[in-house]
């Protein structure tokens, strides 16, 4: 039983790491339906932003040396201004085009990205040491809960609690929704449409920048392509979930943690290198039973 539960708590830490990243990505499809592959450098920027290169510090000086409030603020203010500045030269101008040509500009912010952190700070990984008191484990009735599981926990919970207020209580929020509904409609009714998406930018930059310091504090290290697999677990956590539902979005990032960690705990041991591919084909399988995703979006629906 307390196995059981180990492995519960294990797969919640996993899926809110995953929740928060199809959320990034949710956000910015619901009202562009665009999907963002640059979203996982993001993450890899956000990350390097805790490191400042200096011809005379090797290695590098770390910002972490400032106080935690600063280092948490300055990396979430670098990437959220990341995410602005690639919605309004990559992404604005071709808001008209077609989905294909959206797809494509995505990469090439991806590629320039990944290919700029290569450029300063080189491509090897680096580590860096923030988030050492996390990891000491605390035992609770006989489970084991490491401190940066229960951080990302608490994080999750937190941003997904400001979310869900923010969309449901707020005039800005309630405009966003709109415009994923309809975004055409939403214009008509007076939504301004650079302001929403940019608004849509600036929050998956917040969630990407408060992924790359939690995985950051679990790791310890920082690697140019770092952002990569989560972005693909969560763009299919996105797709189960259901494609332009943010919900749909945050559940998907849970069953797909779930279905990880299971995978991880109960395949035999010669097996469990083959955990991944075991994911993607367990996502197949839900989608060919139920391709619309499990929370469909309303505007999806077919019109009778």
């Amino acid at each position: 039983m307390l196995n059981l539960i180990q492995i519960l708590v294990d797969a919640i830490a996993l899926g809110s790491l995953y929740a928060l990243v199809a959320l990034a990505i949710g956000l910015v499809f619901g009202v562009m339906k665009l999907i963002n592959f640059a979203q996982a450098d993001y993450i890899t920027v956000g990350a390097y932003a805790l490191i400042v290169p200096t011809a005379s510090a090797t290695p590098p000086l770390l910002v972490g040396a400032w106080p935690l409030p600063f280092l948490v603020a300055g990396v979430l203010v670098v990437v959220m201004a990341l995410a602005l500045a690639t919605e309004r030269l990559a992404f604005r101008p071709l808001r008209d085009a077609s989905p294909a040509t959206l797809l494509i500009s995505s990469f090439a912010v991806s590629y320039f990205l990944q290919h700029l952190v290569m450029l300063i700070y080189t491509g090897r990984p680096k580590s860096v040491g923030i988030g050492n008191s996390l990891a000491a484990t605390v035992e609770i009735a006989g489970i084991r809960i490491p401190g940066n599981q229960a951080l990302t926990m608490v994080v999750a919970a937190g941003l997904l609690a400001g979310l869900v207020l923010f969309l449901k209580k707020t005039p800005l929020g309630i405009q966003m929704r709109a415009a994923a509904e309809n975004f055409q409609m939403a214009r008509l009714m007076g939504v301004r449409a650079n302001r929403v998406i940019a608004v849509a930018f600036a929050l998956s930059g917040l969630m990407a920048g408060a992924v790359s310091l939690l995985l950051v504090v679990q790791t310890g290290t920082l690697d140019v392509r770092m952002g990569l697999m989560p972005v693909i677990f969560a763009f299919f956590a996105t797709v189960i979930g259901g494609m332009g539902s943010l919900a749909g979005a945050a559940l998907g990032g849970f069953v797909v943690g779930f279905i990880s960690v299971l995978l991880q705990a109960f395949l035999p041991a010669e097996l469990r290198a083959f955990r991944d591919a075991g994911v993607f084909g367990l996502v197949i399988l839900i989608l060919l039973v139920r391709p619309q995703g499990l929370i469909v979006n309303r505007a999806a629906r077919e019109r009778v």
